[in-house]
């Protein structure tokens, strides 16, 4: 039986730095795209395009109290709108990326995990939202280790 799920892209007013150009700190920096894909930004769900501004910055994408709370660098566009993907809908940025899916229960602990290219991504995600243990999950790049997105269950 399918499971309705949908993506869930960072809120830009998380990043109040992408507002402001010159800023930077320990934590950020402002990089210009020079290769499409390869800057994927995690507001707007979308790579940036060559000659984009974006903010590369350290980012705790799983606050939780449990050993797997982690953090990481993402992407963010200058100016990205926060991306509202539809029911079901794979944005078309994971569709060429090898990635790491991460499942986790409502406690924040790993519930189980694979590696699929983004073209097969959509099967995995209704295999994993079956499981009756997983409460949502977690998109990251499979080389780099880079969050991408989450994922949860639409009822």
């Amino acid at each position: 039986m399918p499971v309705a799920f949908q993506f869930t892209a960072l809120d830009p007013k998380d990043f109040p730095a992408i507002d402001n150009p010159q800023s930077a700190s320990a934590t950020s920096r402002w990089l210009i795209a020079d290769q499409h894909p390869g800057f994927p930004c995690r507001v707007s769900l979308k790579d940036a395009q060559p000659g984009e501004r974006v903010l590369a910055i350290s980012y705790t994408h799983h606050p939780v109290a449990s050993p797997y709370r982690a953090s990481g660098p993402v992407f963010i566009r200058q100016g990205a709108i926060q991306a509202t993907p539809a029911v079901n809908e794979v944005p078309a940025f994971l569709h060429h990326r090898l990635l790491s899916v991460r499942a986790y229960d409502a406690a924040g602990m790993m519930a189980d995990a694979c590696v699929v290219k983004g073209s097969e991504l959509k099967a995995v995600l209704q295999r994993l939202l079956r499981d009756d243990q997983v409460d949502y999950l977690h998109i990251h790049n499979a080389g780099p280790g880079c969050f991408m997105c989450g994922v949860g269950r639409v009822d």
